[in-house]
């Protein structure tokens, strides 16, 4: 048991309200990431401040596992609990129902593909009653094994296909199915039995579903990987999340002990849900991070839509699948947390005010007079949200009402030659120090590093597209191919816009640097690895940060 810190407790109501407030903002292009107020916990004066992060996203698809193969194991799996051990994923034991290829009436020895295309007449009669008996269609199918093509039923197809690659191995047609089921079948019928295997359980169903992730069989390209060497072709192993990243521990029933609160976990899904369900479109998704600023865990992290991990425990269908995860379910399997990439949109101004100050295009004492509109070239003006003016403002004014015209003019201030500077100046080298266009390195299998834009990245895609449109003669990506980087170029990239691609959390990663006073934490959700029984600590993970920047106080 670990204590909660006392902040947990309060960020609750803050969140509720932030996740709100939040998706209430401007989007522009795919949508906006924002924060403000949404940052709950900066605000909290304690050494275990949290930093919380609330987006509006859309996503991208993630393949998932179809067929008829199935996600059990003949030993259960290590559990994944809560930081006060309230079990996130456990197992169960369920009964599944499998084929002996070598005890059928006529016994299937060694991989003849003709012999298992042509099922003979006693071993077919065995599959259509046990399909009967299951309601598996008995109707002959198309069936492709290596190449290979024959009319069969289901269960005829199955046994082709698994006796072809494991021709030593069970061959699973039913998972999951009552006792009393698999006790009359395997009593019944030639080559028939039923095994007692444990399936993931997921107590608190779609609840970070897409960071705690599920478990399916191992792939032909997983086989190659060294991580998974020796393991059998009919093992079953992490596909995704926690679940992946930890799998060495998980499949040899180890306890991962995690950093998230279930409490908090809920109260973020909840409230997200609400405010996409009273603020968004209908195929809006959002995510959100809370986070400690001290050490990088992640209390809580969720992303919606989400969907059941129980749905892989066992075999899915094509049909099935493109129900639940095809176009027009938005996603479900996307993490938009690690995986969305979105512009932050005036969430960015703190690390602009911190490039113009510490590089000293500005001090602290000067202001601007905010007349309504910012104009960097003759007819190229731009406007404060409302078109409010603000009038004459130092920084803390400008950053407490989001002084767009104010930051359209430091992004100016801070623009330099692309030529001589292809990496950008100090917006870009200040954004890069925050994490901003980089990896997180969160213990997650997949997490996207968006983009920093620079006159040397938009060079590159410049060219990329010129070679594509003299290739194909025909128009690339864009309406107008993009030109060499220009002062409006970082003007967007003040107020976070423009190419900028940022996670949300990069930027819960970024404000808790600004909040500990320099760190740029590794954030992790796991804290430890302990065996089976409880009793011996395997692993510690403690990550240092990344890096430290150097910020002067007053700033």
């Amino acid at each position: 048991m670990t204590e909660r810190p006392r902040v947990l407790q309060e960020l609750g109501d803050e969140l509720d309200r932030a996740a709100g407030r939040v998706l209430t903002g401007k989007r522009r292009r795919f949508g906006t990431l924002g924060v403000g107020s949404a940052m709950a916990g900066l605000a909290v004066a304690s050494a275990l401040a949290v930093a919380a992060v609330a987006i509006l996203l859309i996503g991208h698809r993630h393949p998932g596992q179809t067929g008829r193969r199935t996600a059990a194991t003949s030993v259960p799996r290590g559990e994944i609990v809560d930081r006060d051990g309230n079990v996130l994923v456990g197992h169960r034991r369920g009964i599944d129902i499998q084929i002996v290829p070598a005890d059928l009436p006529v016994p299937i020895r060694g991989h003849s593909l003709p012999a298992l295309l042509t099922p003979p007449a006693a071993d077919q009669q065995i599959y259509d009653r046990l399909a009967q008996v299951l309601r598996i269609s008995t109707r002959a199918r198309a069936c492709e094994v290596t190449g290979r093509h024959a009319q069969l039923t289901p269960v005829a197809c199955d046994v082709a296909r698994a006796a072809y690659l494991l021709p030593d191995a069970n061959v699973t047609i039913a998972s999951d199915v009552r006792p009393a089921v698999g006790h009359a079948l395997a009593g019944s019928l030639p080559g028939v039995t039923e095994a007692t295997v444990y399936l993931n359980s997921y107590p608190h169903g779609d609840l970070a579903a897409q960071l705690l992730g599920y478990v399916g069989p191992i792939t032909p390209a997983q086989l190659r990987e060294s991580q998974f060497g020796g393991l059998p072709a009919n093992a079953v192993v992490g596909q995704t999340g926690l679940e992946a990243f930890y799998d060495r521990y998980l499949r040899r029933r180890d306890k991962l002990e995690t950093s998230l609160d279930l409490r908090l976990e809920q109260v973020g899904q909840a409230s997200l849900a609400r405010s996409i369900s009273h603020n968004a479109p209908a195929n809006a998704g959002g995510a959100f991070v809370a986070m400690d600023p001290q050490n990088g865990q992640v209390y809580a992290m969720g992303s919606l839509p989400a969907y059941n991990p129980t749905v892989f425990t066992k075999p899915i269908s094509d049909r099935e699948y493109e129900r639940l995860f095809g176009s027009g379910t938005n996603s479900p399997q996307v993490d938009r947390a690690t995986d969305g990439l979105y512009p932050t949109g005036s969430t960015f101004k703190p690390i602009t005010a911190l490039a113009a100050l510490e590089s000293g295009a500005w001090n602290l004492g000067e202001t601007y007079d905010d007349t309504g509109e910012y104009c960097f070239t003759r007819g190229s003006c731009l406007h404060n949200s409302g078109k409010a003016a603000y009038g004459v403002v130092n920084m803390t004014d400008a950053l407490r009402v989001s002084d767009g015209d104010f930051f359209y003019d430091l992004g100016a201030k801070l623009n330099v030659n692309p030529t001589t500077h292809r990496q950008g100046g100090a917006l870009q080298q200040w954004a890069r120090l925050f994490g901003i266009g980089q990896g997180t390195g969160i213990d997650l299998p997949y997490a996207a590093s968006g983009n920093l834009p620079t006159p040397a990245w938009r060079a590159k895609l410049s060219a990329q597209e010129l070679r594509y449109e003299q290739r194909h003669h025909s128009r690339c990506c864009t309406i107008t191919r993009p030109g060499p980087w220009t002062v409006s170029d970082n003007v967007n990239l003040a107020v976070g816009q423009g190419e900028l691609q940022v996670t949300p959390l990069q930027l819960a990663v970024a404000y808790a640097a600004i909040a500990n006073g320099g760190a740029v934490v590794h954030p992790h959700i796991a804290t430890k690895v302990v065996n089976a029984a409880g009793r011996e600590v395997l692993e510690m993970i403690d990550p240092p940060p990344a890096r430290h920047i150097s910020i002067d106080a007053q700033d």
